[in-house]
This record gives structure tokens, sequence and C-alpha cells, in this order.
């Protein structure tokens, strides 16, 4: 047993459910006086929680496009399914939903929709003529002055997000006094923030101006100490996000050594598979003028996520996942797995960003996030031990949510 909160792996376990809760932990063979308990042998196999992604889209992405009119009930409940499918049982939609999305959020933190548990960030704020996409919907705020701004979050606020989302980068961009104003206003209503960013330059003054969550990795230059410490100092959360440049890079003339495992398949929309092996699409990628860049981008990400572990900086696991085509939901958080145990973290760190730390950011970590008595049974039973190769959590025997097995 994994247990996420990144101590090391138990072997001969036995896990007590009772209800939607884990009664117990014992060592395997206890005799536990409950009548009518069925017994289920998982001898050989390895438990883990279910995933947290603390940064994902739903509803955007169907087929090969993006677009806010995907952003329908079914559409959505499709995704969820398809996330707890893959072992992830919570995910955060960063400020992309529509007005719809609070209901469905609702619905599913009530136990009345399936799949994933939803937590939303509604409506995520950009700068006018900025990032997002116009793609991204009609529902983006972009507040011109910080008064539009405190207007605009007190009004989403009284819808009560779990999260608040802005978008700093991008041309033009979010002006500083901008979100200063949302970050401020949201912490009166203790609503956390989460910021898009890409430049170090804008995370050193996101921290400085309160800032809870950096959803992507800084990637134009190796972040400094003075950084570090300020995120060390106020509990400020790191998203790195490696699976989107891996992603951007990894569809060309030679295709990555997963592109034909029918779990990378069976996560796409209908449609992209053909998109990503036609002659067009491997030609734009081959011809992309700014691949030197992008790799460059990957690299400093990699080791800027390197330094924040190191430096004992809160992490969570987010993917992005829905935002484009190429990032599959359900995939791109065993993909994101990979990367990080790739370049030298423990498995079971890396498995506790994925789990307990994507948890305890959503201020949920009581309920869920650790296999410990208490919590919520949300795990997944797998074939292998992802200790021996982090791979093996792809090799999904069963997952249980709520203490029922789902599949």
């Amino acid at each position: 047993m994994i247990d996420g909160s990144g101590g090391a792996a138990r072997s001969h376990v036995s896990l007590l459910i009772k209800d939607d809760t884990i009664a117990a932990v014992l060592p395997a063979g206890t005799n536990y006086p409950t009548k009518g308990a069925e017994e289920i042998n998982g001898s050989g196999k390895t438990i883990m929680p279910l995933m947290v992604d603390a940064h994902s889209h739903l509803g955007l992405l169907k087929g090969t496009e993006i677009s806010a009119q995907n952003f329908t009930p079914d559409n959505v409940s499709r995704q969820l399914n398809q996330y707890l499918s893959y072992g992830v049982g919570t995910v955060l939609s960063l400020g992309t939903d529509q007005p719809t999305g609070f209901f469905m959020r609702d619905a599913s933190r009530a136990g009345m929709m399936g799949g994933a548990s939803f937590y939303t960030a509604g409506y995520g704020f950009g700068a006018p003529r900025g990032t997002p996409p116009v793609a991204f919907g009609p529902s983006i705020l972009r507040p011109v002055n910080a008064d539009q701004a405190l207007e605009e979050i007190r009004t989403l606020a009284s819808l009560k997000p779990d999260f608040i989302k802005i978008w700093v980068d991008g041309s033009p961009k979010l002006l500083p006094e901008i979100y200063r104003a949302i970050i401020a206003e949201a912490h009166t209503h203790n609503i956390k923030v989460a910021a898009h960013v890409y430049y170090l330059e804008d995370a050193h003054q996101l921290v400085d101006a309160g800032i809870d969550v950096l959803a992507h990795s800084i990637r134009d230059q190796e972040v400094d100490d003075a950084l570090i410490r300020a995120m060390k100092q106020k509990n400020v959360y790191y998203i790195p996000t490696l699976c989107i440049e891996d992603f951007g890079l990894s569809y060309g003339l030679i295709s990555p050594g997963w592109f034909t495992d029918p779990f990378f398949m069976r996560s796409l929309e209908p449609g992209v598979w053909d998109m990503l092996n036609s002659d067009d699409y491997r030609k734009k990628q081959a011809e992309d003028k700014d691949k030197a860049r992008k790799i460059q981008a990957f690299a400093t990400a990699k080791r800027n996520f390197q330094k924040m572990d190191s430096a004992g900086v809160k992490i969570a696991m987010g993917t992005d996942s829905g935002a484009q085509p190429v990032r599959a939901q359900g995939f791109s958080e065993h993909r994101e797995l990979q990367l990080m145990a790739e370049l030298g973290i423990p498995v079971v760190k890396v498995i506790s960003y994925a789990t307990h730390g994507g948890a305890a950011l959503l201020g949920i970590d009581a309920e869920t996030g650790t296999l410990q008595p208490g919590k919520k049974a949300d795990f997944m039973v797998l074939d292998a031990d992802p200790q021996l190769d982090i791979r093996a959590t792809t090799n999904i025997s069963s997952i249980w949510k709520n203490g029922k097995q789902i599949q």
C-alpha cells in the first residue's frame, strides 16, 4: 500500500472498508470482528489513493475542437467519468467553466453525478484582448481596471467558487494593479487564487501580491533563491504541469514510446488520433519555428521543478488536461507522474504530490488524498508496483470511490 502521505510503502496489509470510509489498515490476516464482511483477495496487488488533478479544464473539449459551446451537462459528465476510470478522483476545473458549472459542481459533490468529484474556479480573469483564447468562452472576465475587477470578483464570490483563476502572461498582460485587487478581494471571501504563469518576474510579483498557487512551471529562466524563500514563507503551491511541454514536443516525426499504448489511445477524443497521425499535423510539428524555445522551456521547467522539490516548496499535481485536444483527460495525469519520476523524485513522493498534495491544496485532505482510517475509501488497485516502474500506475485493476468499486 502506497498511502499518499509520502512515507514508505507498507507490505502485507489489509484495508477494512465500512460504508464509504476506511475503517482500519491492518496487518494481513488479522481477524477483525465484522459480521457479514466481504473479503476480496488483493494478493500481489498494489493500492494507492485516487489522484487529484489541481489544474484541469472540463467541458471545453469535444472531438478535435475546443469551444465554450461544448460545456454541456452530458459532456462534463462524460469527462468526469473518464477521469475516474483513469484513477483521478477529484478535478479542479480552473477558470473556463460556464454558468451551469456551479449547478453541476453542486450535483457532483452531493453524489448526484458520477465520476470524479468536480471543483470549479468558475470564470477566470484575463486581460482584454489577451489570454486565454476567445474559444474558452464569453464567461472569462476581462476587467479594464481595478474597480471593475473588484465588482466582478464580488459577484463571482457570491457563487462560492472553490478557487479563483487569473491569467497574467500573454500580450497584452493582466496589469498588476488589477490582479492585486483580485487577490486581495478573493482573500476577504476566504477564496484562494491560482495564476497562469510563465515568467519568473511575474512569479515574483504574484507571490509578493499574495498569490496562493502558481498553476504552471516558470519556464523563461531558472528560479532564484529569493522566490523559493518567499513561496515557502507564504505557503504558495507550485503546479509544474510538465506534461504540457512534453505533449507540445512529442507529436512530431518521431512518436513517443507510449503513442500506440491502448491506455493512451483510449483517452483521446474521437478524431484526435487521426489528427495526430495526419501528414499535415506532423509537417506542422516538424516545421515549428518555435521548437527551439519550447525545448529550452521544457528543460527549464524540469530544472525548476527539481529546485522546488528539493527546497520543500508545496507541490500539487496538475496537467491542464482538457484545454487542448492533445492533453488527454486521464492519460495526462499518469504521464505527469512519469515525468516527475524520470527526474529522480522518489515514487512515493511523486504519488503524494498527485494525491495528498492536491487534496491539501483544495482543503479536503481531512477527507481524502491519503489512505488512512476515517478518510474516504477512494483508491485504485494496480496489478504491479509503481515503485519498481512508475508506469505501473497505468495497470489499473479496479477503481474504488466512496467505498464502492466503480471499475
